[in-house]
């Protein structure tokens, strides 16, 4: 149990990220207008923001990428932040859903992290949108699994995960991560925790399940 860090073929992942982008834009095509206006598990984003932010390594180039940076004077949140609601403004849905499906096999991947990122990425906003919205997708769990096995510190870190003093155990995977007291819940549940996410009610079981409620603290 636990993480193995072992490299999963780049065929492989390649191939699980294909497929997520083709899922998360069927999913996206079946929203409904107010759906799409409504809040995700990513602070301060609409479902429209995290869309728009999907599709932003396919349509912005390095040197824009760049340009971007200089703007927000260095600040990588404050400019991903202002690309997904300039973008978003500028894409009506149904662009925003082709620009996932269209650019399935797009070699992208995020600047640290490998190509295991790129998955990672896809992922997670998928879930922030789902869990979001109350939809019952279940990430198939190889997916879950390539990801699962890259979580050690310095996903925590990076994502300003704060697990200290808890054990994540899987009730749907033979995984665990971590010592103290144990929280159980999905896999893709516990992979949103290693990412710094916040879930609603229902989704976690054991004593800390309280810590990681969204809107606390």
């Amino acid at each position: 149990m636990g993480t193995t860090k072992q490299r999963r073929p780049l065929a492989q992942v390649r191939a699980a990220i294909a497929a997520e982008r083709r899922e998360l834009a069927a999913m996206l095509d079946g929203l409904s207008a107010g759906e799409w206006e409504a809040p995700t598990l990513c602070g301060g984003w609409r479902v429209r923001e995290v869309a728009a932010h999907m599709t932003m390594g396919f349509r912005h180039s390095l040197a824009r990428t760049a340009w971007e940076l200089v703007a927000a004077r260095g600040s990588l949140h404050r400019m991903t932040d202002r690309c997904a609601r300039k973008d978003a403004a500028a894409h009506t849905t149904r662009e925003l859903a082709a620009l996932l499906r269209d650019n399935a096999d797009h070699p992208w991947k995020p600047p640290v992290g490998g190509i295991e990122a790129a998955l990672g990425h896809d992922v997670i906003h998928g879930l922030d949108i789902t869990v979001a919205l109350g939809l019952d997708r279940r990430v198939p769990k190889d997916r879950v699994r390539i990801l699962l096995e890259t979580v050690d510190a310095r996903t925590l870190t990076f994502f300003k995960a704060d697990l200290g003093g808890v054990e994540l155990r899987a009730d749907d995977l033979d995984w665990s991560y971590g010592t103290g007291t144990p929280l159980y819940g999905a896999a893709q549940d516990l992979l949103l925790l290693a990412y710094g996410r916040r879930l609603p009610p229902g989704h976690l079981r054991g004593d800390p399940a309280g810590r990681f409620l969204a809107g606390q603290g």
